[in-house]
């Protein structure tokens, strides 16, 4: 998580839909924004949201009235991916029925809130062929918005984590936002072995030895914004690989099998272990104030999901930058007028 200096979105307020561990709601409420409404239909992750945030979101987002939500300025949604129905011909809001992205659809419609903050995952912008993300945008042009998409690596911001997300931001069309760029990316400083935990006695027991573990003779002595193979156990498929702590973690991930299962297979101190899940908290830009489950089946699935708060930070501040100008060039106008 990034220490922000300047609150620039100070005085907006937003709802966090499919808000999952509250990753855009840290991310948020870091620039000054005000949290007003939050939908979650996962029981265990509701818990956890509402433990670390005092407020119980929502549940299932197809039964929620549109017209109950509070008014807010910016709209934030991690919508789970679904295919769309596209007929050919037809590529508007109908297109969207029967996906939860016309959940997302039917209340900006009903709130016209300023700006929509949208996450996915990155096949996402060429699923169909690219006609998914089009139809998105089709969309959000049709209720009044404009639309800017990128993908964005997070080991590109800071994060030592390949973790490529498709970041869609939508400024209502009477803001006139001429002027609005995704963060740019700097050099990583930071490796795994600055994200794990010290104490050893929190993770003894997720030390792994095995007689089928292979190392492929690569030297451990070099630092990488990749990760670093160093070996695999068993077949070497998915969750038996194993990675130095001073390259980049591979994708955090909600499912899979595998001896190292949804974290990936780490050499630490000599020995190989999978990630705790205070470690992968740490690498989606979590605070440790931040209360995890209990079950940590649970919170590996739970932190797979997420979004990482970090890129999420940066790109409120292009947002927050971006509505200054915007405004500051309403003022210079209205000035010119009187």
């Amino acid at each position: 998580m990034i220490d922000i200096k300047k609150k620039s979105l100070t005085d907006f307020t937003f709802i966090d839909l499919f808000a999952g561990l509250g990753g855009f709601r840290i991310a948020l409420e870091s620039l000054g924004a005000k949290c007003v409404y939050s939908n979650e239909w996962d029981e265990p992750v509701r818990e956890v949201y509402a433990d670390n945030f005092g407020d119980i979101p929502e549940g299932d987002i197809t039964q929620v009235d549109e017209n109950s939500i509070p008014e807010h300025d910016i709209l934030c949604a991690g919508f789970p991916c679904q295919a769309f129905s596209i007929s050919g011909k037809q590529r508007g809001f109908d297109d969207s029925r029967g996906t939860l992205f016309f959940d997302v659809a039917r209340i900006i419609k009903a709130k016209k809130p300023k700006i929509v903050f949208m996450e996915n995952v990155k096949n996402f912008a060429s699923h169909d062929d690219g006609k998914t993300v089009s139809v998105v945008k089709a969309i959000m042009e049709e209720l009044g918005y404009r639309f800017h998409q990128k993908v964005l690596n997070a080991v590109n911001y800071g994060i030592p984590q390949k973790r490529e997300r498709i970041y869609m931001v939508c400024f209502r069309n009477d803001i006139n936002i001429e002027d609005f760029s995704f963060p740019k990316s700097f050099p990583l400083k930071r490796h795994v072995e600055d994200f794990l935990l010290e104490d050893e006695n929190q993770v003894k027991d997720l030390y792994i030895e095995r007689p089928d573990t292979y190392f492929n003779g690569v030297e451990d002595n070099q630092y990488s914004n990749k990760p670093i193979r160093l070996g695999i156990v068993n077949k070497g498929g998915q969750g038996e690989r194993i990675y130095s702590t001073k390259g980049i973690a591979i994708t955090l991930s909600a499912y899979g099998g595998g001896i190292f299962a949804k974290t990936g297979g780490y050499l630490i101190n000599g020995k190989t272990r999978k990630l705790h899940p205070r470690e992968c908290a740490r690498i989606m830009g979590y605070p440790d104030s931040y209360k995890i489950c209990k079950s940590s089946n649970q919170a590996y699935k739970q932190f797979g999901n997420s979004v990482v708060i970090d890129v999420l930070q940066l790109i409120g501040q292009e947002i927050g930058s971006a509505m200054e100008g915007a405004a500051n060039e309403r003022d210079g106008i209205q000035t010119m007028a009187i």
